[in-house]
């Protein structure tokens, strides 16, 4: 219940630091995306089930903070959530790689889905600087998660390996 707690307040203060630090900053012709960051680490220590509540709730925060489309980024963090906590369920726990692994690939698909999603809508969407932006992200956000990984593991707390111990078969 208390790394619950944490948790949600990790994700609150990373969608405020993004919305109020993040934004504005401009390396490599990007902007590090803290808030995916956290997401993918709290996946990792919680769940895909609490990795995709605390993405629609960073996404949701992230959304009303700049009065842009409300529920885009709500939706590619709930997907980035939920498809990081698989992961780590199933393979990525214990492996001290799959953090950083699951950052990069999830920084490309949020990149590409919102672009995607932000076509479908009908805005402006310029396909030009696709191949040339998601490369400086993907380097960005893992170096960030360099960072923030192990800090949000002292926040939250260790993961917690639950693994079948026997398997039953139905018939």
């Amino acid at each position: 219940m208390i790394s619950a707690a944490r948790a949600t307040a990790l994700v609150f203060v990373a969608a405020i630091a993004q919305v109020a630090v993040f934004s504005g900053i401009d390396l490599l012709a990007t902007t590090p995306d803290v808030l995916l960051v956290v997401v993918v680490a709290v996946a990792f220590a919680r769940g895909a089930l609490f990795g995709s509540v605390a993405g629609f709730f960073g996404g949701l925060v992230v959304d009303t903070a700049t009065l842009g489309v409300l529920g885009v980024t709500s939706l590619l963090l709930t997907l980035a959530g939920f498809w990081a906590g698989r992961y780590a369920e199933t393979t990525g726990r214990g492996r001290p790689f799959a953090p950083y692994l699951a950052v990069g690939v999830m920084a490309v698909l949020v990149t590409a889905g919102g672009i995607v999603v932000h076509y479908l809508l009908g805005d402006g969407v310029d396909l030009r600087g696709i191949g040339a932006g998601i490369v400086p992200t993907v380097v960005l956000d893992v170096a960030l998660a360099v960072l923030l990984v192990p800090v949000s593991r002292r926040v939250i707390g260790t993961p917690r390996l639950d693994r079948a111990r026997e398997v039953e078969i139905v018939v």
